[in-house]
């Protein structure tokens, strides 16, 4: 297949233009970044997203691997002399993968089987006697008279070997698979039994006698089963109607009576059991685990951008709380900055002694520092010390409020080279608590610090393919790096490698440079760092942000390239770039500025629509977070019981993990609340991330209680339905 063939397939599949599928292949293969794709060429793409962009990048390698494998079956088929013009047709018009694998399954070199052996004994004509079914043919011990040797010593032996032979020919019959396999994806289920004693099943428990079809299992269910499975506490197996598919088979490789009929049956019931069902069951399965993964995987990109969505805690002086009780609770107190004020340890669940001692060192360190946030680890001990904090918040009558911060990872970063390089005057436990502390002032800048797989926003990360995993988890970090924008000046290596364009070592580089020479006052100085040329500086600059510099545009998403564009807008509204410095002309500028005038400038100027929209939406608000148009998390004074619940409390509280079936909220208990998919909304949707998102804020009313269990049931859709009723006067 041609690339223009695989454009073509493309852009039917993704419903954009084949001029848009081209243009962007040029780009991405020119090197430029899925990114500055996305924001600075869109023009050029007719306004793809990063979603179209790295649609169009997996197809188009998909259809690459699928073309190479074609032709490297055309090859082989064709060394062996068994090239038809009809293969080559089925062949062009296999759109996936395992049609390929259909079809070369006949000339496929096999390894030895009943069949091959079979055939080395000289059987293979035999077997075509039986296939042809001639209804005047001799019988088929007549048949099977004249093959008989030292091998094949009687005629049974010789009627068995070329049944063999049959078997193998009926099991690699494209057209019956593709049956077969159409039928099991209705009809099959799914089933389990425990393989152990009820006590030792734990969560597996729930699988005990479980079938669901197939067509409509869930993610989770088949992840769950499969890891049963390699646990060994769950016998899984596929279910099929075998009778009705042999006959399915004999009516399809029956061409009419023959003395040959109960062999030809015989040989496809044996085709079905032995080699037919067990190679789709393990490929369904295989199907399962893919689409359960890619499920699976696509839940916790989508969780993992709305964290790292979180708003800063912006101008907050923090502290961190790492909660333990054998070891103490690390604490430690961080500026507006980031930069570390004190820290020490603490034992709050120790002695009454320890803790009026813990008291005393938390009020000085919050009334030294002036710290107005608490941060708290949600691990181990976590609702002792949260207990701890709002009680001393209290009884001191402090102005300070608390909040409890997801401290997955916090430990691995703790350990790691990166934080003994930004840290090397502290203790492993200590750097955990700053951890703690810096994830809420800037959860971005933090969180790139951490492998993705580790920050705990999904379902089953660790039974999915990683190497998929790490790939879509490492473009969520790069997408949202590049779109929130990264301050030059502050941001460490960790945040840098992953805007537009840089690596580890150009960020290293950066970092080095600023060190060396101080802050940078312009983007144009980035092309001084080593090895930071100019083709990296095209990608990385519009990303980067310097505030106060010399250049008033170095603090927006304007690219250095539209410069010269924007002061002819700016000029156009009877001000210069100059007057960006200036509050008073900013607002003024601001007032002027409306996006309907986006046609007009457009043609005034020569240039496209979306590139003077982003400049106008730039000029409207100059150095802003896009993440502060999102709700910054819940903070406490004080802590709830699950004794105080009751059902029919309303609660308020984040949203902490959104799974398939429903999303885990945080509303000041030990352990989160979960709203079921079917209590979010009235409304039908495909999966919770439709109408829920980590980060969001929620009102919900408390439905069940499980105090036992330590389990509390809440609901929004009863909430809704609750305030819709009138109210008695």
């Amino acid at each position: 297949m041609t690339d223009q063939h695989i454009i073509q397939t493309i852009a039917h599949t993704i419903h954009v233009s084949e001029k848009q599928i081209q243009t962007a292949l040029s780009l991405l293969q020119s090197g430029n970044t899925i990114p500055f794709i996305a924001r600075y060429r869109k023009e050029a793409t007719g306004m793809l997203n990063e979603i179209q962009l790295r649609q169009i990048q997996e197809q188009y390698e998909y259809e690459q691997a699928l073309s190479s494998r074609r032709e490297a079956v055309r090859q082989s088929i064709m060394e062996q002399g068994q090239w038809t013009e009809e293969l080559g047709r089925l062949l062009d018009q296999a759109g996936k993968l395992q049609e390929i694998e259909d079809l070369y399954m006949p000339y496929k070199p096999k390894k030895r089987t009943k069949a091959s052996m079979a055939r080395d004994a000289g059987l293979e004509p035999l077997a075509d006697i039986f296939w042809q079914q001639d209804p005047h043919g001799p019988s088929p011990e007549e048949a099977a008279a004249s093959y008989l040797n030292e091998t094949i010593p009687t005629i049974e032996d010789a009627i068995a070997g070329a049944a063999n032979i049959l078997a193998e020919r009926m099991s690699e019959l494209a057209p019956y698979r593709q049956y077969l396999r159409r039928a099991l994806w209705k009809t099959s289920k799914l089933e389990c039994a425990l393989l152990v004693e009820e006590d030792e099943a734990k969560a597996m428990l729930t699988y005990k006698d479980f079938s669901g079809r197939i067509a409509s299992l869930p993610s989770h269910r088949i992840l769950a089963i499969n890891r049963g499975e390699a646990q060994k506490l769950l016998k899984v197996t596929l279910t099929d109607t075998p009778d009705a598919n042999i006959g399915k088979l004999i009516q399809d490789v029956t061409v009419c009576d023959s003395p040959y009929g109960q062999i030809i049956a015989a040989a496809a019931a044996d085709s079905y059991k032995r080699l037919i069902f067990p190679q789709l069951e393990r490929e369904i399965r295989s199907d399962l685990t893919e689409r359960a993964e890619k499920q699976a995987i696509s839940i916790f990109a989508k969780n993992l951008r709305s964290l790292l969505l979180q708003p800063p805690f912006a101008g907050q002086v923090i502290l961190g709380l790492d909660p333990g009780y054998r070891t103490g609770c690390k604490a430690a107190v961080i500026d507006a900055t980031g930069n570390v004020l004190d820290y020490g340890v603490c034992y709050l669940t120790g002695s009454e002694k320890q803790r009026r001692a813990s008291a005393d060192t938390l009020l000085s360190m919050i009334q030294n520092h002036g710290v107005t946030l608490l941060s708290i680890g949600n691990g181990t001990a976590s609702y002792e010390t949260e207990q701890f904090v709002a009680s001393l918040i209290q009884e001191n009558d402090l102005s300070c409020r608390y909040i409890i911060a997801n401290e997955s990872g916090a430990s691995v970063y703790s350990a790691s080279d990166l934080a003994r390089e930004e840290l090397p005057d502290l203790d492993v436990t200590i750097r955990g608590a700053v951890s703690i502390a810096r994830r809420i002032q800037d959860p971005l800048a933090e969180a790139v610090k951490i492998d993705p797989k580790s920050i705990g926003v999904g379902q089953y990360q660790h039974d999915v393919n990683q190497k998929s995993l790490s790939a879509a988890l490492d473009a969520v970090v790069e997408s949202v790096v590049n779109y929130v924008g990264v301050d030059l000046n502050t941001a460490s290596a960790a945040l840098l490698q992953h805007v537009s364009g840089l690596t580890a070592a150009t960020a290293a580089n950066i970092v080095a440079y600023r060190k060396e020479k101080g802050p940078f006052h312009s983007r144009q100085e980035l092309l001084s760092v080593n090895r930071l040329g100019p083709a990296t500086f095209t990608q990385c600059a519009g990303f980067l942000r310097i505030k106060g510099g010399d250049e008033p545009l170095d603090n927006t998403s304007v690219h250095p390239e539209s410069y010269e564009l924007t002061e002819k807008i700016i000029s156009h509204y009877g001000l210069t770039k100059a007057d960006l410095h200036d509050e008073e002309k900013l607002r003024a500028l601001q007032s002027k500025v409306q996006m309907n005038a986006v046609p007009v400038l457009a043609a005034k100027f020569q240039a496209g629509e979306p590139t003077i929209r982003d400049i106008l939406e730039e000029l409207r608000k100059p150095g802003r977070d896009v993440r502060s148009e999102f709700p910054l998390p819940l903070t406490r004074r004080n802590v709830v019981s699950l004794d105080e619940l009751k059902i029919g409390t309303v609660v308020r509280g984040t949203v902490h993990n959104v799974v398939d079936f429903g999303a885990f909220v945080d509303f000041g208990l030990k352990t989160p609340g979960l709203i079921h998919r079917s209590e979010l909304c009235n409304h039908p949707f495909r999966h919770p991330t439709d109408v829920i998102s980590v980060g969001d804020v929620v009102d919900a009313v408390i439905i069940s209680v499980d105090s036992s269990r330590g389990r509390v049931g809440l609901s929004i859709k009863k909430l809704k339905q609750s305030l819709k009723k009138p109210t008695e006067s």
